[in-house]
């Protein structure tokens, strides 16, 4: 493996490869099968029974607050056929990157960065509502919005975790503070990552386009739905990093053309209480 102190020298793509391993074999076969809207559900459910971890988590999130029905969910198929394909990608890809991230994931800057993504995501879903956007793909593009982020805190841990902590200013007021300490940012990295990957370009393109100023406004736009979702989750306690300037969740409500996360989540408070309360169902960490 390269020396850590080379890796500003590295193109991308290169220290992506370096760094951080492809996703798990199971998740690579089920997001292969789910890109076909015809998937059979038995095949999918005899694939994820054979990993413990997707398993539970499918099943805890099928019985979430998020797809809660007056009974429970209690085997793999049902789970499947109640989540959804969309929403069974978007979940293996969380799973998926819990387990890249390894010993990491116990690193207290890390989950906050995965709560973040997460709570755009189930905030993009949210919204998606009445746009015209499938909402299986925008929870999946809210999750790996931010990879790029993780993917600095595996390369330098304790130096970029001093610069989430020290830092103070708008979301994207970091980008340059992390060009400079790595060459690249967190949009470019989580650009390189997905597209090494393989995964759709959606989602390359919405990792390198969510801080862009001109992506806001009209959320039946994919890019500035999360880009709108990113931004309502830091105004609902879940920013990348402590100093974020959020802007007040009264005013993002009212930039929106339909209010139905308003009414959802009249305050910030309760939509907060909801996202964490799907995470503790999840139990990712």
């Amino acid at each position: 493996m390269m020396d850590v102190d080379n890796t500003e020298k590295l193109p991308i793509a290169n220290w992506t490869c370096v760094r951080l391993p492809p996703l798990s074999p199971v998740a690579a076969k089920i997001m292969a099968i789910v890109t076909d809207e015809n998937a059979p559900a038995d095949e999918l459910a005899k694939l994820i029974s054979f990993d413990q971890a997707f398993a539970s988590t499918i099943l805890r999130f099928a019985n979430s607050a998020l797809y809660a029905h007056c009974f429970p969910v209690t085997d793999i198929l049902h789970a499947i056929n109640r989540v959804g394909l969309k929403n069974l990608q978007s979940l293996c890809m969380s799973v998926a990157m819990v387990r890249l991230l390894g010993k990491h994931v116990r690193n207290l800057r890390i989950q906050n960065l995965w709560l973040h993504n997460f709570a755009c995501g189930f905030i993009a879903q949210t919204l998606a509502t009445g746009t015209g956007i499938d909402k299986g793909s925008a929870f999946a593009c809210g999750l790996m919005h931010d990879v790029g982020r993780l993917a600095l805190s595996v390369l330098r841990p304790e130096e970029y975790a001093h610069l989430l902590d020290e830092h103070r200013g708008s979301p994207a007021s970091i980008i340059p503070l992390e060009k400079e300490m790595f060459g690249f940012d967190h949009c470019e990295a989580g650009h390189d990552l997905l597209r090494s990957w393989m995964l759709p370009d959606l989602f390359a393109i919405v990792a390198q386009t969510h801080h862009d100023l001109t992506q806001s406004g009209d959320p039946r736009s994919l890019t500035n739905l999360i880009g709108m979702s990113c931004r309502m989750a830091d105004s609902a306690g879940f920013a990348a990093f402590p100093g974020c300037e959020a802007t007040p969740y009264a005013e993002l409500v009212n930039e929106l053309p339909n209010t139905a996360i308003c009414k959802l989540y009249p305050d910030f408070e309760s939509l907060a209480a909801e996202i964490r309360g799907n995470v503790e169902l999840m139990q990712i960490f």
